[in-house]
């Protein structure tokens, strides 16, 4: 039986890039980084303590990239807190934060363009 999402991926042009957005500006942690050949590696990064992490993939290493995009939800006790901070840290969100009556949510973007949700 599956029992959890092990992980995502994105796809990205620069992972060091992308390893800087998440672990600096979100405040991921990496959890997993190996070597995958020249100038590519491995990469998994994820909230701590986190069982599902997001894998950061070269689009270089993958010629379909632009046919799969992620629709990722991460979910966070405080929404405005979370969006306020990552904001401050130049985080780029496609709107203010949202009250529904399922709760709080707001849209970012990472460096390439791909779009996450937040929601407590």
């Amino acid at each position: 039986m599956i029992k959890r999402i092990a992980t995502v991926a994105i796809y990205v042009e620069d992972q060091q890039k992308a390893k800087e957005f998440w672990t600096e500006k979100v405040g991921f942690e990496v959890v997993a980084e190996h070597p995958m050949g020249p100038n590519a590696f491995w990469l998994e990064v994820a909230p701590k303590g986190a069982q599902t992490a997001l894998v950061i993939y070269p689009k270089s290493m993958m010629k379909d990239w632009n046919e799969r995009k992620p629709s990722i939800v991460f979910e966070c006790d405080d929404v405005l807190g979370t969006y306020e901070t990552m904001k401050a840290k130049g985080v780029e969100f496609l709107g203010e934060p949202q009250k529904m009556q399922w709760g709080t949510f707001v849209q970012f973007k990472d460096t390439d363009g791909n779009e996450f949700l937040i929601k407590d």
